[in-house]
């Protein structure tokens, strides 16, 4: 199946993200933004049992879902940055809480073509392919659509716990 593919070991060593984007109903949109935080919230966040992200939240936009991945509810966010702050293990980007929505409508799974964030991406750090699930070369599915390049952190790969988080 063709999927969007975003190699993150070499979309997270931009400082500044110049893909563009044509998202129909918000063109200042940029959709990679929510790509990039999807993907993270299921790769590299901890999923602690007692999530300072979500309690430290005082708007209720953020809530971990049965399966332990974050869900950040963008029209309750004021991008006040305090689960940035309160998650111990920083896997909460600055760059990912943006107040205005962005997001991505998976141009490629209704046109079929070559979006423009592949033609626009400068270090070519999205794709269109036909690819599927290989753990043993960090890639994974995440949702229908999106296939993303990067390790996996693995709560048995942690070397300590820290207590209630």
């Amino acid at each position: 199946m063709r999927r969007l593919f975003v190699d993150l070991d070499i979309c997270n060593k931009c400082k500044k993200c110049l893909v563009s984007c044509d998202y129909f109903y918000h063109p200042q949109n940029n959709g990679i933004t929510s790509l990039r935080e999807y993907a993270t919230f299921v790769l590299f966040c901890r999923h602690c049992e007692k999530a300072p992200c979500v309690t430290s939240c005082y708007h209720e936009a953020l809530e971990k879902q049965a399966d332990g991945i974050l869900k950040r509810y963008k029209m309750r966010c004021t991008s006040c940055k305090s689960c940035l702050i309160a998650c111990p293990f920083g896997t909460i980007f600055p760059d990912f809480i943006p107040y205005l929505d962005s997001k991505c409508d998976y141009c490629i799974a209704v046109t079929g073509g070559t979006p423009v964030c592949v033609s626009s991406c400068p270090e070519k750090a999205i794709e269109i392919k036909e690819i599927e699930e290989d753990l043993e070369k960090n890639i994974y599915l995440v949702g229908e659509h999106l296939a993303v390049h990067s390790p996996q952190w693995l709560k048995e790969d942690a070397p300590l716990k820290i207590k209630g988080v």
